[in-house]
């Protein structure tokens, strides 16, 4: 039968419902008393008990004077032994001729084991609660179409029990971090997203005009510089996991809004976010997982172990043969870059040019966890300097599988050193960086009033879900990821 008169029964059986006073869409509330799983897990007790289930019907057989199917809720499935002597006559051809695979229905009935040993619930009342109207996949093949997918998750969740374990993890990694941070003293809080000046981060953000103050803002791209306000008025120790918005690609590791978790804690510099990371990660693996040894496609990653710590130009001369400690001065960086044949921009110097031999040569070796620390200046402009090593600050990016999973720095609280480095953003933000920051008046101002020395960290959440939870795309670890709109 055509698709568009399989669709056109389902209205048929629900016009004969409505007409018989038995719309499903007027009830408002059932009553449940256990979801499948428990019943399961708690069966030696409840044999013989009824109880009252609800969800929805993912498979339906139809016998004389018995049938069966089951019910699929937030906690599995569990089988529904229907006889027409239990439920009633009426009840029975309703169920039969009416009631297919998709709706929602209710069942009342008592728990029993079948002759086969399959726990299962001994239908004496059913009730339906929502009429499906749309065909679901077939069942053995379920929805493989990756944009469908996307597009439609809530059939994607109904139909690929996978996918729901994700989601279901996703939840419990961050549940996880939370337990960690506020076991560690930390307090959550919550900034604007709507800001006057993005910044705290390299990135073009979106732009949006406030019609009450006929003031155009931008939706924030870090958490960054609202959370540095509430060290500066003593917090002390404070986390934020929400979303950011950056005005950029779309790829299997980036989606343009995603969750950013940052935290600062005062008195404290990269070095003791090195160590919170190390212990958060495998806090979270033990958790969420189980264990710290579990695989991301065929790579067995390892959260036991000590993270290794390597600085940024040790990494380079490792794996580039370039040694930057040796390259004099901006002209010298080009001419290596030239002659290793990475590409850079004109405004480019030796820090940023350091920066692209890491990224061209040694990102994707940094499998097991690695912590790369010590940056160059010219792209960290809101880092404290290392006292020991002109032109480097006190910062580190985690890496695991080729990807950056965060982002740390021993926070400058230096406002004049702090108003030095905006200017040099403003520079390049006139030279065309649509990336570069902007001077923020009131984040120097509460520099001005005092932040004490303070480590601070950004973490991807979406990238660390991917690991944990085995998925190939960022998209597989979002529930609603960004699409092209369908005309």
């Amino acid at each position: 039968m055509p698709e568009q008169d399989l669709l056109q029964v389902k209205r048929d059986k629900l016009k004969t419902l409505v007409d018989a006073g038995k719309d499903p869409f007027v009830i408002t509330k059932y009553d449940v008393t256990h979801h499948s799983q428990e019943i399961k897990d708690n069966f030696e007790t409840l044999d013989g008990q009824t109880v009252r289930v609800a969800g929805r019907m993912m498979f339906k057989r139809k016998m004389g004077k018995a049938s069966f199917c089951n019910v699929m809720d937030k906690a599995g499935k569990i089988q529904i032994y229907v006889a027409r002597d239990s439920i009633g006559e009426e009840p029975y051809d309703e169920f039969k001729k009416i009631l297919e695979v998709g709706d929602i229905i209710g069942v009342e009935g008592k728990a029993f084991r079948t002759q086969t040993g399959e726990i299962s619930i001994h239908a004496e009342v059913i009730t339906l609660l929502s009429k499906n109207l749309q065909n679901l996949p077939e069942k053995f093949h379920g929805l493989t179409d990756t944009d469908v997918r996307y597009r439609q998750r809530y059939v994607d969740l109904i139909m690929n029990e996978e996918v729901k374990e994700t989601f279901i993890k996703r939840s419990k990694i961050i549940s996880a971090i939370r337990q960690y941070l506020d076991g560690q003293g930390f307090m959550e809080v919550e900034t604007p997203m709507l800001v006057s000046n993005a910044g705290g981060a390299a990135a073009r953000p979106f732009e949006t005009h406030f019609n009450a103050l006929n003031e155009d803002l931008k939706l924030r791209i870090s958490l960054e510089l609202y959370l540095k306000r509430l060290i500066v008025g003593g917090l002390e120790r404070v986390y934020e996991i929400g979303r950011v918005f950056r005005n950029e690609g779309l790829d299997t590791r980036h989606n343009p809004e995603f969750t950013l978790m940052e935290l600062y804690q005062a008195y404290t510099d990269y070095y003791g976010m090195m160590d919170l990371t190390e212990n958060m990660f495998r806090h979270v693996a033990e958790k969420v997982l189980g264990t710290t040894k579990f695989k991301y496609g065929e790579i067995e990653l390892d959260f036991g172990k000590p993270f290794e710590r390597i600085t940024m130009i040790d990494a380079v001369k490792k794996y580039a043969g370039v040694d930057f400690d040796e390259i004099a001065d901006d002209a010298a960086a080009k001419k290596i870059a030239d002659e290793k044949h990475v590409e850079y921009e004109a405004h480019h110097k030796k820090g940023d040019i350091l920066n692209l031999f890491f990224e061209e040569f040694c990102e994707e070796h940094m499998v097991q966890p690695t912590f790369v620390m010590d940056h160059p200046i010219e792209i960290s402009p809101l880092t404290k300097k290392k006292p020991d090593k002109e032109g480097y600050v006190e910062r580190f990016e985690l890496f695991i599988n080729g990807w950056e999973m965060c982002n740390a720095y021993s926070e400058l609280n230096a406002p004049i050193d702090q108003r030095e480095r905006f200017k040099a953003q403003d520079a390049l933000a006139d030279a065309g960086d649509e990336e570069a920051n902007h001077t923020d008046e009131d984040f120097l101002n509460a520099l001005e009033i005092g932040m004490p020395p303070t480590g601070g960290i950004g973490y991807g959440i979406d990238r660390l879900c991917m690991l944990l939870t085995d998925s190939p795309a960022i998209r597989d670890v979002l529930l609603f990821p960004t699409l092209k709109s369908v005309n």
